[in-house]
């Protein structure tokens, strides 16, 4: 635990986890709260433990999500074991990278991210709510899946991270034309071999700070939980509201710090 980390900001982060858990359960995305509140509320803490420590809170969250999802929504398991493999071994490379790192360097790269999440939900309105078109599955598509949403957006998760459950149900929608329900609960499948791979290395590093993570996992635990049974019950669409009124704030406060940093 940071020895110099407030009861006030230990709270805030302990409600972000679980509010990520939540976003991350519904539409994906709960990392685009979570690892901003971290660099907040760590603002002295080395870019590599707080990438750490927030792998060590969302694979449990993550994982509480997928088995819920695995329970009531179909999953093909082969296809997204395929995807999830190729995903593990993209993020134990990325977090291998992800050592590098500064905060200097990650605050505007995720201040990018969060700019291109905010900008697809307000131009695709029906994002979370319309299911993709239905379509055959080619050994084609299942490649260009195995190729974007495995290797691509598992490298990301581990050098990064923010955003991979968002974009995870964005690439198999759009590369295997799964509806929206059934590429939630694929991505969280392939989420959690993303989590396991980047966290595995961290671990090796040496770049975690268990103690904060486990009680940030406590929260994100029952976020995730919570979020993956509203969603199986009533879509995602009401989350969209409250992810851009969130990307909004976190994009504002991160150029905030930018520019006192400057």
């Amino acid at each position: 635990m940071p020895p110099d980390i407030s009861l006030f900001t230990l709270t805030l982060l302990c409600l972000a986890a679980l509010a990520a858990g939540w976003i991350d359960a519904v539409v994906g995305g709960g990392g685009l709260l979570l690892l901003p509140a971290l660099l907040v509320g760590l603002p002295h803490t080395p870019a590599a433990f707080v990438l750490g420590t927030n792998k060590s809170t969302a694979i449990v969250g993550t994982s509480a999500a997928a088995v819920t999802y695995v329970r009531k929504a179909p999953i093909d398991f082969g296809i997204a074991l395929r995807i999830g493999a190729a995903a593990l071994a993209g993020s134990l490379t990325g977090a291998f990278f992800a050592a590098g790192i500064n905060s200097a360097v990650l605050r505007p790269l995720i201040m990018a991210v969060l700019l291109g999440v905010l900008a697809f939900v307000l131009f695709r309105p029906a994002f979370g709510t319309a299911p993709a078109p239905s379509g055959p599955v080619t050994r084609r598509r299942v490649l260009a899946a195995i190729l974007v949403a495995g290797l691509g957006i598992g490298f990301y998760d581990g050098l990064i991270g923010p955003g991979t459950g968002a974009f995870l149900v964005i690439a198999l929608a759009a590369l295997l034309h799964m509806d929206l329900v059934t590429s939630s609960a694929t991505a969280k499948v392939i989420n959690v071999c993303t989590n396991i791979g980047a966290l595995t290395m961290f671990a090796i590093q040496g770049t975690v700070l268990w103690q904060l993570g486990a009680l940030l996992a406590l929260f994100n635990l029952v976020g995730g939980t919570v979020g993956a049974r509203m969603a199986l019950k009533r879509g995602a669409g009401f989350v969209r509201g409250v992810l851009v009124i969130v990307v909004v704030a976190l994009l504002c406060k991160l150029v905030y710090d930018q520019w006192l940093a400057a």
